[in-house]
C-alpha cells in the first residue's frame, strides 16, 4: 500500500519543511532571549540594556558578531558547551600498575582485595574505590583483559556471548500498611519422590490455605493463587513471597492480571516470612507427617484430606495471636451486619 502526500510537488514545500525542522531542533529559548536583548540594545541603547538585563558591552558585541557570522541564523546564538577543553587525566603510578597486573595474573581479584594487598606490601595506601577506578582505566586501555563468557547453543552448536542480566528491582513490604498475604513452598521427599506444598496465610486474620503439586513450576503457583483468591474470605491485594523460581513467570503474569502487588523478601532473611514459616511448621507436624504416603503416591487424596484439615484449622482451631478464636470467626467479627450475611467462600469441586 502506497501513501501519497497531498503536498507532494508543491513548490517550496521541501525547503519550508526543512526550515521548520531546523527551527524546532536548533533554536532554543536561550537563543531567542539573546535576540530580544540585541533588539532592545539597538532600540534603547547600552545603558538601558545593562540596567534591564545586566549584560556587559563585551557580551553584546560578541552576540552581535556571532549573529553576523551566521548570516542572521538564530541557531548561532545557541550557547555552546562550557566544559573545559583540557581535562585532568588519572595517573596510575607505575609500581601500582605493575602490581595490579601481576596479581590479576593469578586470579581475577576485586578492588577491595587489591587495596588490602597494596597496603600490606607497603606499595601504596589507596581506597577500594580508587583502585576500582584504576581497574576501569586499565581495562579501557586494554592493559587488563576483560574475559568474555561464552555458552554453547545446544541446537545450533554456536558459541554465544553470555551477558550478565541486569537485576530487576524488587518491591519490599517494609513501608506497607494494610492487608498482606505471605506465601511459601514446603518441599518433602518420600521414597525418592519429591513433592511441593504451596502455602499462604493472611497476616492479619491468620486465614491459611495450602495445596500440593508434583513440581514447583510457576504455572502451579499461579493455579494455587487462583484457588486461594476464590477460597479466602479476604480482599487479596498484596502478597509477599521469597525469591524462588516458582514465584516468577506465570505467577507474576497472574498477579498483574488481577492487579495484585507482589513484594519480595530479602535473600536469606526468613524473619520477613515468619508468619508463613510458623504455619509451615504446624502444617508439617500436624498433617504432612501423618499423610506422607498419600503425598507421594496419591496427590488428589492428599489434597482432599488437606482441605478437611484446613476447614478445621480455619473455622475451629483457636489462635493465640487473634484472641483464642478461629480465623473465620475473627473475620466475621469485623464485618458489619449486612456483610456478615453474605456468602464469602466458594465451594471447590
Amino acid at each position: 500500500m502506497q501513501i501519497h502526500s497531498k503536498l507532494t510537488g508543491t513548490r517550496g514545500f521541501v525547503s519550508t519543511y526543512n526550515e521548520a525542522l531546523r527551527l524546532r531542533d536548533m533554536i532554543t529559548p536561550k537563543a531567542e532571549e539573546r535576540v530580544r536583548i540585541l533588539a532592545f540594545w539597538q532600540k534603547h541603547g547600552y545603558l538601558a540594556t545593562k540596567e534591564a538585563f545586566k549584560v556587559s558591552r563585551t557580551t553584546l558585541f560578541r552576540w552581535q558578531r556571532m549573529l553576523r557570522l551566521g548570516n542572521g541564523k538564530l541557531e548561532f546564538l545557541v550557547p555552546g558547551s562550557t566544559s573545559p577543553k583540557t581535562r585532568r587525566c588519572r595517573v596510575i603510578p607505575e609500581s601500582v600498575k605493575q602490581f595490579i597486573i601481576q596479581e590479576r595474573k593469578m586470579e581475577k581479584i576485586g578492588k577491595e582485595k587489591l587495596s588490602k594487598l597494596l597496603k600490606d606490601d607497603g606499595i601504596a595506601t589507596l581506597s577500594a574505590s580508587t583502585v576500582g577506578r584504576m581497574l576501569g582505566d586499565l581495562k579501557q586501555k586494554g592493559v587488563l583483559s576483560n574475559p568474555v563468557r561464552l555458552t554453547l547453543n545446544g541446537r545450533t552448536g554456536n558459541l554465544i556471548e553470555s551477558k550478565p542480566n541486569k537485576p530487576k528491582k524488587k518491591l519490599r513490604s517494609k513501608s506497607h500498611n494494610g492487608g498482606l498475604v505471605k506465601a511459601d513452598t514446603v518441599v518433602r521427599f518420600t521414597n525418592g519422590i519429591k513433592r511441593y506444598i504451596l502455602t499462604a496465610i493472611d497476616v492479619e486474620s491468620e486465614f491459611t490455605f495450602a495445596y500440593a503439586y508434583p513440581s514447583h513450576a510457576s504455572k502451579h503457583a499461579a493455579d494455587f493463587m487462583n484457588i486461594f483468591k476464590k477460597t479466602a474470605p479476604i480482599q487479596l491485594t498484596h502478597i509477599q513471597t521469597d525469591n524462588g523460581s516458582e514465584f516468577q513467570d506465570h505467577f507474576e503474569i497472574y498477579l498483574k492480571s488481577k492487579s495484585i502487588t507482589h513484594f519480595h523478601s530479602y535473600p536469606r532473611c526468613p524473619r520477613m516470612q515468619s508468619e508463613i514459616e510458623r504455619f509451615n511448621r504446624t502444617l508439617s507436624e500436624a498433617f504432612i507427617s501423618r499423610h506422607r504416603y498419600l503425598l507421594a503416591h496419591d496427590l488428589p487424596s492428599f489434597n482432599q484430606a488437606l482441605m478437611d484439615w484446613l476447614l478445621w484449622y480455619n473455622t475451629r482451631r483457636p489462635h493465640w495471636s487473634i484472641g483464642l478464636i478461629s480465623p473465620l470467626r475473627y473475620i466475621c467479627n469485623k464485618l458489619s451486619t449486612e456483610e456478615s450475611h453474605m456468602l464469602w467462600t466458594s465451594t471447590l469441586n
